[in-house]
């Protein structure tokens, strides 16, 4: 396979990732259709750069843990739908050992996103946002939901350089 093709593959975690990021910060929504394409995109990247049958396999395995430990999330109510779906394909493509940089990287990014938005939508900013976009008024209304989805964004790009489909890549290893 063409290196080119490769590496288009390749890009479709990040970019899939931001864009499930930047819609869940702006709609609280991460669409169904981003967690398919990221497992579709895993599958192809996979065979691409020519992984083993052991490290896909440690990949699902990472994968569904990570599921189990979203629905766990959901059913406790901390995160939403999307980002428990979002989470699990992260720890799909990540495997391991870097799906232990994305844990780390991802906690304290949600941490720094819960005061972030604690600041925004402390009485003191609230009156400056009025004229802002609708969304960015959403973030900022007192009470409201927390865009996870951000956190396992970030989390999941820091991590990826350190994940073996990524060091698979000519090049990049």
């Amino acid at each position: 396979m063409t290196p080119l093709l490769q590496a288009a593959l390749l890009s479709l975690f990040p970019a899939l990732t931001i864009v499930a990021g930047l819609r869940d910060a702006t709609s609280y929504t991460i669409p169904n259709w981003i967690s398919g394409l990221l497992i579709a995109g895993f599958l192809a990247a996979g065979l691409a750069v020519g992984l083993s049958p052991a490290s896909l396999g440690i990949h699902a395995a990472v994968g569904m843990i990570a599921l189990v430990a979203g629905m766990a999330m959901f059913a406790l109510g901390w995160i939403g739908g999307g980002d428990a779906k979002l989470f699990a394909t992260a720890g799909l493509w990540l495997g391991w050992p870097a799906a232990a940089t994305f844990l780390l990287v991802t906690a304290v990014a949600g941490g720094g996103l819960a005061v972030a938005l604690l600041g925004l939508r402390s009485i003191w900013l609230r009156p400056y946002l009025q004229d802002g976009p609708a969304w960015f008024g959403r973030l900022a209304t007192p009470g409201e939901n927390v865009p996870y989805g951000v956190a396992i964004a970030i989390g999941a790009l820091v991590a990826f350089p350190a994940c073996d489909l990524f060091k698979a890549f000519p090049g990049l290893g």
